[in-house]
């Protein structure tokens, strides 16, 4: 069984009916009532988290506010990176600071790393989450503006967020990259060439990054779920709650909390120790084609 630094078993709270994926991810990340038993080995560490106003990125930051680490949070949608970082100082973080950030911009991002420097020298772990997939159409009937969007924040994001942020983190010789991909950078899909090649984008950085950075003390690794309920499908579908929600129906997906808890548990590896690369699915996904479906009773 996994085990956080704090020394308790991972695992996801039991779960109430919530009445859409949005809710259901406040739920959980709101009502994990796990406590702790030793200090953290991430206490007073700098993390910083892009995507962090909501899904995986939320759920990161209350995740290491809980381990006692400080956070640099940045997303395009302030009133919701204010809500997050208010939530992470209440759950146990000395310092969460946040700051618009859009990865598909340069001049956004190298504004962030400059912010950055404003409130400490160093960053020990950076969390490329930021991401996502917009739309469902195969090549033939494809848009540019989805094209464009996928690529720009799951790829170019990555690069130069990273770009920006290792001078902050080399000097210390020691510190951790993660990025978060997804198993559709390893398996295509219909109607996914985009997001799947972008994430198969994601999946390379990494590994070349792992090879570029061997010698530095840096640590660099990928997290790839599958199936997880957060506002994924509900952003791919631009806002068709329905069509959303069937992705999830009659199955137990992954939550926004599970991948927090492994981002946790990667990160606070010894420091000889770099998890490379992570799958995560739920029990009922097999495969990105092979999923459990329960039916409703009659």
């Amino acid at each position: 069984m996994l085990t956080s630094p704090g020394g308790r078993a991972i695992g996801g709270p039991e779960t109430t009916a919530i009445p859409d994926p949005v809710a259901k991810e406040q739920f959980h990340a709101e009502h994990d009532t796990r406590t702790f038993h030793m200090p953290s080995s991430l206490a007073r560490q700098w993390v910083l988290i892009t995507g962090a106003s909501s899904g995986f990125g939320a759920a990161a930051a209350l995740a290491f506010a809980r381990e006692g680490a400080s956070l640099l949070l940045g997303a395009r949608r302030v009133d919701k990176l204010k809500a997050v970082a208010r939530a992470a100082r209440a759950a146990g973080a000395p310092e969460a600071k946040f700051q618009p950030l859009d990865v598909a911009s340069t001049a956004s991002v190298n504004a962030f790393a400059e912010w950055v420097r404003t409130v400490t020298p160093r960053v020990d772990i950076l969390i490329n989450n930021a991401g996502g997939a917009h739309g469902l159409d195969p090549v033939a009937e494809g848009k540019d503006a989805d094209w464009e969007t996928m690529l720009q924040t799951n790829v170019l994001g990555v690069l130069r967020v990273t770009r920006a942020i290792l001078p902050l983190m080399l000097p210390q010789h020691a510190g951790t990259i993660i990025n978060i991909g997804s198993i559709a950078g390893r398996v295509a899909y219909e109607g996914g060439a985009v997001y799947c090649a972008a994430k198969a984008g994601e999946l390379q950085i990494t590994r070349a990054l792992r090879l570029e950075l061997c010698g530095t003390g840096l640590r660099v690794a990928t997290i790839d779920p599958g199936l997880a309920e957060t506002e994924f499908s509900l952003v791919r579908f631009k806002g068709d709650t329905a069509r959303a929600a069937k992705v999830y129906e009659g199955t137990q997906p992954l939550t926004a909390a599970d991948i927090a808890e492994a981002i946790v548990w990667v990160a606070s590896r010894p420091a000889h120790v770099c998890v490379d690369e992570m799958i995560i699915k739920p029990t009922d996904q097999a495969a990105i084609h092979k999923l459990y479906r329960r039916t409703a009773a009659k």
